[in-house]
């Protein structure tokens, strides 16, 4: 491919009309249900050079497909190729960057100024974000990115409400930020523990989470001035009990006390709509590439109708609480606000057991409504039963609860269950439903 000299953004779009709702998608069916539930765009991870390895991640095949599927919802798709590249990742990077730009992907999140070199050099088509990763805090930062061409910057999560507004003031750039997900207890994710208890490079996709593991502290009991061997300190770490005769370690807590973690509680910004705009936020980023179909679903949605509501009247917006009880369903960890107000302290983090809201299973899925019976094909996606409660929500203001009558196969036998995956079923139900629309139950 012929190379191109770098066009420069000079501020003719340093201003989205209305905030862009930017979804993760672990995956092509949760690219789907990003899109159908709301989100202006969705980002996804390639096989190569992204930081969440674990997800299961899109094949070129895929990404056409989910490119194809949200463009008839005027959504687009953004893959995130954020690893710190070490010289053995370079290799290849330029077939990987032209296969994005053919299968129609609108930007890539890039962090390592080589990749960002690269591409803004071999397919000035495919537009570059500068990434979460490269901790840009500050309105001079953000001016120099945008002096190499990037039309957008994702803000560390370090960045206050005051700061982003400054950046705004100074600098003609779209501004991205996480509103919503897990935060890292490390320094916009520039965290090195997974590397050393479990040689997975944190910086290169194989982040095992350390800090959300729990931990037990010791007080090493051996007289003082004792000598210890390198041999009995390797003993001692796999079975600190004893690091040799008449010597012990003393646990610094009670058998019933709390183990200690290093998480964070989760962000979330719902109930701060009209500050983010206000401040300039272009762009409202959901982390969560691992999580549920259930958890985007729901979450896309609250923040889809938050964000309609105060666009189509600011002076009168009012946050409705049901918004804030569905983002409750999804929740996994405590909620607060992150840096954008204050810098968090040991308030923020969870030491003790988590308080979760009561979880939800995604139990099936609505394929087809008939007005006439007022029954509707379900696909199954956890096991459900007659007698059960239920609640139906979707995209278009769907929500009611209901306890499930009787079911039947396609073929109109009564089941006792919908017991098998992806198993479709009829039933009826007590207000219309539509296409995408899902079922959920307590666990």
């Amino acid at each position: 491919m012929e190379t191109m000299t770098k066009p420069q953004f000079k501020g003719k779009r340093y201003r989205l009309d209305k905030p862009e709702l930017l979804a993760p998608a672990g995956n092509l069916e949760k690219l789907k249900f990003a899109v159908h539930y709301g989100a202006d765009a969705v980002y996804i991870g390639g096989q190569k050079y992204g930081l969440r390895s674990n997800a299961d991640n899109f094949s070129f095949e895929e990404m056409r497909e989910g490119v194809e599927f949200a463009k008839k919802y005027g959504a687009k798709v953004f893959v995130a190729t954020n690893i710190y590249a070490h010289n053995e990742d370079v290799a290849g990077i330029e077939e990987y960057l032209r296969s994005l730009y053919e299968a129609g992907i609108a930007a890539i999140i890039v962090a390592d100024p080589a990749i960002v070199d690269t591409a803004r050099r071999l397919v000035p088509g495919l537009e570059v974000h500068l990434s979460t990763q490269q901790s840009t805090l500050n309105w001079q930062a953000v001016s120099f990115w945008k002096e190499e061409g990037l039309p957008r910057v994702v803000l560390g999560r370090e960045t206050s409400l005051e700061e982003i507004a400054e950046i705004k003031q100074h600098v003609d750039i779209e501004i991205e930020s996480f509103i919503h997900g897990a935060m890292c207890s490390s320094y916009s994710g520039r965290c090195v523990l997974s590397n050393h208890f479990t040689d997975r490079d944190s910086n290169r996709g194989g982040c095992c989470q350390s800090c959300r593991w729990k931990y037990d502290l010791f007080e090493d009991a051996r007289p003082e001035g004792t000598w210890v061997s390198e041999e009995d300190q390797a003993e001692a770490m796999a079975s600190p009990k004893h690091l040799q005769p008449g010597v012990t370690q003393l646990p610094l807590h009670l058998p019933e006390d709390n183990q200690f973690s290093m998480g964070s509680k989760d962000l979330c910004m719902l109930e701060s709509i009209p500050d983010l705009i206000e401040a300039g936020i272009d762009s409202f980023k959901i982390e969560g590439r691992m999580k549920s179909i259930h958890y985007v679903a729901t979450v896309v949605n609250a923040y889809r109708k938050a964000i309609d509501a105060y666009m189509a009247d600011p002076e009168g917006y009012v946050l409705k609480p049901e918004w804030l009880e569905e983002l409750q369903k999804a929740a996994n960890r405590p909620l607060n606000t992150g840096f954008f107000y204050d810098t968090p302290d040991h308030e923020d983090h969870i030491y003790e057991p988590e308080e979760k809201a009561a979880p939800y299973d995604f139990a099936g899925l609505v394929l087809e409504y008939d007005a006439e019976t007022g029954t509707a094909l379900v696909q199954q996606r956890n096991h459900f039963k007659p007698g059960q409660e239920v609640e139906f929500f979707g995209p278009d203001n769907t929500f009611f609860k209901q306890t499930v009558g009787e079911i039947w196969d396609e073929e109109g036998n009564p089941l006792d269950a919908a017991r098998h995956p992806l198993q479709r079923i009829r039933m009826k139900v007590d207000h219309p439903v539509a296409y995408f629309d899902m079922m959920r139950k307590k666990k």
